[in-house]
Order: C-alpha cells, then structure tokens, then sequence
C-alpha cells in the first residue's frame, strides 16, 4: 500500500514520535508514562489532554518507553498504513512487558473504539482501550487493569468532553499550539470512519476557547491553529449572554487578543466555508490566508459516490471565491487515488483541478477500504493496486509542479514570518511560515532574534517544499 504526503507540515511530520511534556518532579511523579501519537492535529491535541489528566494522577512523562509504568498509543484508523503501523508497536511493546512485569499498554483513539474486541480478547495485545470521549476515565482504567481486568470506554458523548482542561503541551516549541474547537462529523463521507470513530459534531464553549487562546499568548505563544473534524460548521449557543456564535464569529474573537497572535485553522470542508469566514479573514491581518479545502476527487460522479454534496463546478466555484476575496490565500487539499468504480476520465477530473486550482501542497492517497464504511458496505473496491499505485504517481507528479511553480512565484517578494525555530538541516539558519503556511528557511546572520519573534524575509531562491530568503528585522510591537 502505497501512500505520499506532499510538504508535510510540521505537526504531521512528527507522527508517532514520544513526548515529553514536561521536567518530571521525581517527588511529584510516582509513575511514568509514554505517549505515541499518529494522524491528524486533533490526536496530537488529544494526547495533550491526556497528558493533563495523567499528570493529575502522578503520572510524569519519558521518552524512553522502556522506562514507562503506561505505554499509551493514540492512534488513527482513517488510512490502512496508519493502523499497520499502531500494530506493528503494539506486537513490540507486547515484547517489552514480558521483560517489564506489571507494565500496562493502552490503546487511546479511532482505533480504540473499531478494533477493541480484536486488540483485547484475539490478539491480546493491549491492557487498556479508551475511545476519543473517554480519557476523564482513563485514571479509573488505569486501576482496574493493574487488578487484572481489562479495561475498557470507547462511549462516545452528545457534549463536548474536555471544555475545562488545560492542556499539557507536549514537546512544544513554545511558540505554536493547538485548540481544539469541536469534535465529530455530521459529514458522513462514504470512504470515512471519522463519524463512527468520533460521533457526531459538538462545538466547545466559545468562552473556553478564548481563556485558554488567551492564556497561550500571555505564555509566549504567538501562533494557535483552531482544530475540529470541520471547524466551518462550529456553532455554539451562548443561553446565559443569549448569544449564537459561528466559526467566522469565534475567529474573531480569537484574532483580537492581540496583533501579536497568528490565527489557523484546519479543517474545512467546501461546502460549509462561508463567505462570512472569508470576510474575517480579510478583515484581521493576523488570520493567516491559507485554507485547507479538501478536494478528494475532480470528478462529479466520484464525489457523489463519496458523499461530498458538491460538484466538480461548485468546488471550482469555491476556489474563485476564495482568490476573489482573499488574493494571494495559500489553498492546499487532499486527494485520493483510485476510489471504488474510478475511470481514466474521473482521474483525469481530478488532474484537470489540481491545474485550476493550483494548490500550493496536497496530502495525496490510495483509496484503503475502511471496514465499517458507507463505501464498503455499498461499493466494490474494484480498482487493481497496480492502476491505483499508477494514478497516484500522476498526482503526486502533478503536486510537485504545482508546488515548484508556486514558490517561484514567490521569489523577490517579502513575508512577514513568525520564527519557530531552527531549521531542521542547520542550527545558523532560522525556520518559520509565511502566513499562506509555506515553510521559509533564512540565516540568523547573528541579529539578536529569538523563536517567537517575528521578522521580515525576503525570498531569493527556493526548493519545491521550502522557501530561502534573507530577513530584515521589524518592531515587534507592530
């Protein structure tokens, strides 16, 4: 099964990958835990919360599993290759604990709530399986495996679970974080398990959001990305102020605690970002102009297949609105390769967007047969390996042109960049993003600057990924 990301961004470059959240306090922490996270931001975000708990509890963190009372796996059933993967370490922490008695391994996520029956009672992998809802409970869990029982809440909830715990950023680099916003799906995507695996949409006290935003800029933060399954359809009913909030109002509210705080978000079906959205991203400076937009297929017949309720048409027409009110905005997408019944024409619909739209990078994948789906239940998965492996290839071509060509486009201009750190391949050069999500290397060039800080870059040259500029420091207070 093949599978390619395209100019991954920082976050999902990082897949399972342990954190330390925090310098354990031998006196404090009695326990130890290890966390690996894999999937989208909103599983990084989750173990965040379940690092808060655990840390409640006397739990400290390690990188070093070996050193773990807990080994916790939060996971991602969406992709085929992701839950390979879960279960490859699952198979060697089970070698771990028969060296390391008294050890306790648990399943955290999408996976958790699809496979509980198989990772507990078939292949007795695990000691503990708590579904996306359920981490309050994770502590009780917890007590009841080390008596020897198995373990388990994969409930899912009608109300937002977490409004009221503080996150433990985990291996931040201080400067960007995330908070989520909402939880579910109404979507019902036929190829997609996310509704199943997270239930349905709830949307987060709007003034829990805004504390807890607030609170990571008087930290030090200067770059929050809102995240949802679908933060456009975010809405929430303020009873007590009398009050409907919508996402365009909430990003709002978030762009004004300060000039200083840069504002993401991810992410957003089509067909739910609206014009009011637009309009507020316009309005404040510091609303980053970049929208993922998922695509998932050009062709109409695919994507009524898929249930996305658009049109190849309508997307297109999306796309104009979005270059029409915000010029310049950085778009990316996803696409999927090969979805049950796909022709040569549906995949060359797909090619024919990615043109028009020109995205600036794309998270490109076969089609994998999720059990439990719309799609698996009602279609074939009737297109041979062999043609998807192929198709895929064509886009993933098609991306890196697209790619290349848009960041030469940006060669001679200058961005105004939030520094997150040093770059991956050298600690003299700078690493930070254009507000359209574009990653840009420069070299510190010895000016008295810090992560955090925000500079004024001028791009000179550039690769298919990255941008390499040279900066100009600017007041910070601007």
């Amino acid at each position: 099964m093949i599978e390619v990301t395209a100019n991954k961004t920082h976050d999902e470059s990082r897949q399972g990958e342990p954190f330390a959240p925090f310098v354990a306090d031998p006196v404090k922490h009695t326990r130890w835990f290890y966390i690996e996270s894999y999937g989208c931001s909103m599983n990084f975000s989750d173990s965040e919360i379940v690092a808060s708990i655990l840390n409640g509890e006397g739990f400290g963190a390690t990188r070093n599993c070996e050193d773990a009372d807990l080994v916790l796996l939060n996971t991602c059933s969406i992709r085929e290759k992701a839950e390979q993967t879960v279960r490859k370490r699952l198979t060697e922490f089970k070698k771990l604990k028969e060296s390391k008695p008294g050890m306790l391994v648990g399943v955290l996520g999408c996976m958790a709530e699809r496979l509980k029956s198989k990772f507990l009672e078939e292949e007795k992998l695990v000691d503990i399986v708590v579904g996306p809802d359920a981490y309050r409970s994770l502590p009780l869990l917890v007590e009841e495996a080390e008596s020897g029982q198995k373990a388990v809440n994969v409930l899912l909830s009608r109300d937002e679970t977490y409004a009221d715990i503080s996150p433990v950023r985990l291996d931040s680099n201080g400067v960007t974080g995330f908070v989520s916003i909402m939880r579910g799906c109404n979507n019902m995507c036929s190829f997609c398990v996310v509704p199943f695996t997270r239930g349905r949409e709830r949307s987060r006290d709007a003034d829990s959001i805004i504390k807890e935003c607030t609170d990571l800029f008087n930290k030090g933060y200067r770059e929050i990305t809102l995240l949802g399954q679908n933060v456009d359809s975010y809405y929430f009913i303020d009873e007590v102020k009398d009050k409907r909030i919508t996402f365009a109002k909430l990003l709002e509210n978030v762009a004004r605690i300060s000039l200083l705080l840069r504002v993401r978000f991810s992410t957003s079906h089509p067909k739910d970002i609206t014009d009011d959205v637009l309009h507020t991203i316009a309005k404040y400076e510091n609303i980053c102009r970049y929208i993922h937009l998922p695509l998932q297929s050009g062709s109409t017949r695919i994507l009524q297949l898929m249930n996305r309720t658009y049109t190849r048409e309508w997307y297109k027409a999306k796309v104009d609105r979005i270059r029409e009110i915000l010029p310049g905005c950085g778009i990316s997408s996803d696409m999927i390769a090969g979805f049950c019944m796909e022709t040569e024409d549906d995949h060359r619909d797909t090619l024919d967007i990615m043109e028009y739209s020109k995205y600036d990078m794309s998270y490109m994948f076969v089609y994998s047969e999720r059990p439990g789906t719309l799609a698996q239940k009602r279609y074939a998965d009737d297109v041979p390996p062999e043609i998807k492996k192929r198709r895929l290839i064509e886009i993933v071509g098609l991306q890196n042109r697209l790619s290349l060509e848009s960041n030469k486009k940006d060669i001679g201009k200058s961005f105004k960049i939030l520094i997150e750190g040093d770059s991956k391949k050298s600690a003299s050069d700078w690493m930070g993003r254009t507000s359209q999500n574009k990653v840009v290397v420069f070299p510190k060039n010895n000016w008295n600057l810090k992560k955090g800080d925000y500079v004024i870059v001028k791009i000179n040259d550039c690769t298919q990924a990255t941008l390499l500029g040279e900066m100009e420091p600017i007041n910070q207070n601007l």
